[in-house]
């Protein structure tokens, strides 16, 4: 499993961070022309950042509705459900799981005020602690949806599936539009891991792109795409070409999308990356065995990739236009530890510069209207410990 702290029973393999330059069609990462700005200031430090809310159970996704009201998932306390003897379970040394009802939403107003905006949304503890609830939050055509990863039977939760759910911002109540537990079980991946397979999976990211809402699997490695009417489809097995990748986050930028990963324990800096999917089709392979069949000419493909990221657990564009990289830590050779959680720009000339440093296990980023970063920090320190920083970025 992979969501933070999850990834600890990860072995490092580096056959499944290879390579996939040869797929390259153009420099799609050189997003912003002319030369890289100078920013004396940087990094900036956590510390520095203005706590806009405390107490959270283990933050994650984080979004701003069009109200200017900033929307936070929180994963819950887990529960104490357990469905052994029922279902296929989580291995050791995290699983089996105990779930039950206690992830939730919870929205932060403009005035600074805190609340609790929906409960009662599917949470699971491992036997080591780390919580997984509500993954990520996103809005398209103006409603709000919100990714569960902490559902399903193999996560105590037989009742309440992995799926996105749409929710009502004015009296908190959700409804189920897909089941990608389900879906996960249906569309198995080209290339699982035996040993760290979950059977509802654990969804990571969504983002709200083309009418779509497009969700990241990291065990599966799955992307998938769903409509408002709850229709989901599989837009790549990222399996098929990386194996066990372990992707976790995802954003979109001129109909191409970005795929961040997490990798594998111990940490090794600079071994995961950021690889472009796009829908070009200037690049056919006639290879047999890479051959792209007709059908298959309108899929998102892998185009492009960039190095040099470490432990990927959000993507941002930033006000700028330039890609941000929320690094959960970059301890070498280790387990992550509270402290060295990172913010990462590629700027335009792709060199990779530290924008913020000193975070505790951050769970997930956005921009504001302000254009300052906002940051869940202390997303796996334990319920009651997260909180959101905000940190505005030097120009």
């Amino acid at each position: 499993m992979v969501s933070l702290g999850f990834a600890l029973k990860r072995r490092l393999t580096l056959k499944n961070l290879s390579s996939v330059s040869s797929l390259v069609l153009s420099t799609v990462f050189a997003l912003v022309p002319g030369a890289i700005q100078s920013y004396a200031q940087l990094p900036v430090a956590a510390s520095s950042g203005k706590v806009l809310a405390a107490g959270l159970n283990d933050p994650r996704g984080l979004v701003f509705g069009p109200d200017g009201t900033l929307y936070i998932a929180e994963a819950g306390t887990g529960g104490t459900t357990s469905t052994v003897g029922t279902c296929t379970q989580g291995l050791p040394p995290l699983g089996p799981y105990k779930g039950g009802p206690s992830a939730r939403i919870s929205k932060l107003e403009p005035t600074g005020a805190l609340a609790t905006l929906a409960t009662g949304l599917p949470s699971f503890a491992a036997l080591q602690g780390d919580i997984i609830g509500v993954a990520d939050i996103a809005f398209l055509d103006g409603q709000l949806y919100a990714l569960i990863a902490g559902g399903g039977c193999s996560h105590g939760n037989p009742d309440l599936p992995n799926g996105i759910v749409k929710v009502d911002r004015s009296s908190g109540k959700w409804t189920y539009i897909t089941d990608l537990s389900t879906f996960y079980m249906e569309h198995p991946a080209a290339y699982s891991d035996a040993g760290d397979f979950e059977p509802d999976g654990v969804p990571y990211s969504m983002i709200a792109h083309d009418g779509r809402l497009f969700a990241v699997e990291p065990n599966h490695g799955t992307i998938t795409a769903t409509t408002t009417d709850g229709s989901t489809s599989e837009i790549i097995d990222v399996s098929f070409s990386e194996g066990h990748f372990v992707p976790t986050s995802i954003a979109a930028n001129n109909n191409n999308l970005y795929i961040g990963n997490l990798g594998q324990f111990p940490i090794t800096s600079q071994w995961e990356k950021v690889i472009t999917l796009s829908q070009d089709l200037g690049f056919i392979d006639t290879t047999p065995g890479f051959t792209t069949e007709p059908a298959d000419l309108k899929k998102f493909r892998i185009a492009n990739s960039r190095a040099g990221f470490t432990t990927v657990v959000s993507l941002k564009f930033g006000p700028d236009g330039l890609l941000y990289a929320l690094e959960l830590s970059d301890t070498p050779n280790g387990f992550p530890n509270p402290g060295d959680g990172k913010v990462l720009r590629l700027n335009a000339d792709g060199t990779i510069q530290t924008v913020v440093t000193g975070l505790a296990l951050p769970g997930g980023m956005t921009f504001g209207p302000d254009k300052a970063l906002y940051i869940s920090n202390a997303g796996d320190l334990g319920p009651g410990k997260g909180q959101i920083l905000r940190i505005a970025i030097p120009k």
